[in-house]
């Protein structure tokens, strides 16, 4: 019983993993683009995720200097967060461009339509 209770004290953790796989299986499994994105948009979250959650430790205080506390917080996993939301925004935006582009040429947005097309387009 005390390993059930263990396995749900890490469910920061379990959410993470669930999120990681469900991303990487939508990037990997399916053909439609929008869909790969959306995949790759959880996959980034769960990274995130796995950033933040050891980056809160409890009864920790900002890292202020002051005698009345000894346990402090470490900002530096959230300021790293913060970049990466920043470009995981602009790298959805590009894909968006490039898929949006790839519409127009193709006519399609299902890689195996287009790879039936091969180079002729």
């Amino acid at each position: 019983m005390e390993a059930f209770k263990n396995f749900f004290d890490h469910y920061n953790y379990i959410a993470t993993i669930v999120l990681m796989v469900a991303g990487l299986y939508i990037v990997i499994a399916r053909g439609n683009m929008i869909k790969k994105l959306i995949g790759l948009m959880l996959f980034q979250t769960s990274v995130y995720l796995l950033y933040i959650a050891p980056g809160k430790i409890i009864g920790g205080t900002p890292p202020v200097l002051d005698p009345n506390f000894t346990v402090y917080s470490n900002p530096l996993p959230h300021v790293l967060i913060l970049t990466a939301i920043v470009v995981g925004v602009a790298t959805i935006a590009l894909g968006l461009a490039i898929v949006s582009r790839i519409h127009e040429a193709y006519g399609t947005i299902e890689e195996d339509e287009i790879f039936e097309r091969g180079e002729d387009g």
